[in-house]
Parts: structure tokens; C-alpha cells; sequence
């Protein structure tokens, strides 16, 4: 006699339990967690996982985890219990992110900007690196870097956005600077939607360090891959809250 299928539930919460890849753990980890509870495979009301037992699966740290459950108390999403049974709860209701200013924004668009910034920041990285920048040039790009770095609040995407851009404008290419502010126009807009999270922060900043440090290098390929790798840790916080 065989043994009877695992429930539905089950086999969701083994999908969304499989091993974070890649360098971007934190958020990799978050938009896990926020799959699990957006689409009820942990409902409202009912724990998460210990947060050791969460970390074996994911094969993260267990500080990884803590601040993924932190960064989710903080945006509403859960909150913890003390005592016997305590633990991490999800919260009853949910809170709604994706109905923040303007209107809803679909899975759709938030995939179409994503593939769009991808494209056109990968290539930016590339071509800002493969061209001989005068020693102007490469000042601006380093205070551009420590201007991100110093800055808390509001202020950090405006930087953010100012530093992608000069790296586009490094590549020497006015078209592309037009068509990279459009769709980080875009892009904010999404951004304007979640929160603002101190480990994601602290993070994208080390990341900046290896793309500017690739481009200052000449090194094409190392500024185009981290760039890839510092774009995916915002597109598993996008997709994790809005999509």
C-alpha cells in the first residue's frame, strides 16, 4: 500500500522551501516568507515555521531569517508571540502594499519594468566599464557612491537613482540615459509601494561598491554580473510584496 500524497499545502510550502541561491539572501529569503503568507499557504493567524527550522530549509543563517521576520513585523505582515506557544504569527488582515498611490499595479507591469531595467542597466554596467573614463569622470562616479552610502530615508532612492544614472551616462550614450530614466521612473514608482528596509539597504550599498569598483576596473563582465546580482535582490522584494 502506498503512502498517501502529501496535501496540497504541503507541496507548496516544500516549493517555496527550496534553497536560496545566488547572493542575495536577505531578500531572497523575505520574498519567500512573502509568498508563503500572501498566497495563504501559511494563513493568517497560524505561525511560521521556528526560525532554526526556516533557516535549514532555505540554507540560510538563522540572522538572515531574523532579519527577514523583523523586516516582515515591521511592514505588517507578522508579529511575534510570547509563551508556550508563541512564535511568529501572520497577522489578520493583511496589509495591502500594492494600494498605495495611483492605482493598482499588475504582475504584469511589474515584469515588464523589471525585464526593461534589467536590459538596460546590465548593458549600462558593461558599456561604463569598457570605456576609458578621464579622471573627472571617475570622481563623479565615487562621490556618486559614497553620496548613496551616507544617506538614510527618503533621500537613498533619490541617490540611487542618481548614481544608476551615471553609469549610463559613463557608457556615453544619451539614448540610453533617455531610455534608463524613463523606466526608473518606472521602476520608483513600484519602489514608492514597499517599504524601505535597513538590511536591504545595507546591502545594495556593498553591492554598488562591486559594480563601481568593476567599472573604475575596466572589468566588463564583473560590472555587468554584480549589476545583475544588485538588480535581482530588488526584483525578489518587487515580486515578493507587489506581484
Amino acid at each position: 500500500m502506498t503512502d498517501p500524497a502529501p496535501p496540497p499545502e504541503g507541496l507548496a510550502l516544500e516549493a517555496f522551501s527550496r534553497p536560496v541561491r545566488g547572493g542575495n539572501a536577505f531578500e531572497e529569503t523575505l520574498a519567500r516568507l512573502l509568498q508563503v503568507i500572501r498566497l495563504g499557504v501559511v494563513p493568517p493567524g497560524e505561525a511560521l515555521a521556528p526560525e532554526r527550522e526556516l533557516a535549514a530549509r532555505l540554507e540560510v543563517s538563522r540572522d538572515t531569517v531574523r532579519e527577514a521576520i523583523k523586516s516582515l513585523a515591521e511592514a505588517g505582515y507578522v508579529e511575534s508571540r510570547r509563551g508556550r506557544y508563541g512564535g511568529t504569527f501572520v497577522r489578520e488582515p493583511l496589509p495591502h502594499p500594492e494600494e498605495g498611490p495611483g492605482e493598482r499595479v499588475s504582475a504584469d507591469e511589474v515584469r515588464d519594468a523589471l525585464l526593461v531595467r534589467d536590459v538596460l542597466e546590465v548593458g549600462a554596467a558593461r558599456a561604463a566599464a569598457s570605456t576609458p573614463l578621464t579622471a573627472a569622470q571617475r570622481d563623479d562616479l565615487a562621490t556618486r557612491m559614497r553620496e548613496v552610502a551616507a544617506v538614510e530615508g527618503a533621500e537613498y532612492r533619490r541617490l540611487d537613482s542618481r548614481l544608476h544614472l551615471t553609469l549610463a551616462e559613463l557608457a556615453g550614450s544619451p539614448t540610453l540615459v533617455s531610455l534608463l530614466a524613463d523606466n526608473r521612473m518606472r521602476v520608483n514608482t513600484l519602489l514608492d509601494r514597499i517599504p524601505l528596509l535597513p538590511p536591504n539597504i545595507a546591502h545594495s550599498n556593498e553591492q554598488h561598491e562591486r559594480i563601481v569598483w568593476a567599472v573604475l576596473s575596466g572589468d566588463a563582465d564583473g560590472a555587468a554580473a554584480a549589476m545583475a546580482e544588485h538588480l535581482e535582490g530588488t526584483a525578489s522584494l518587487l515580486r515578493g510584496f507587489l506581484a
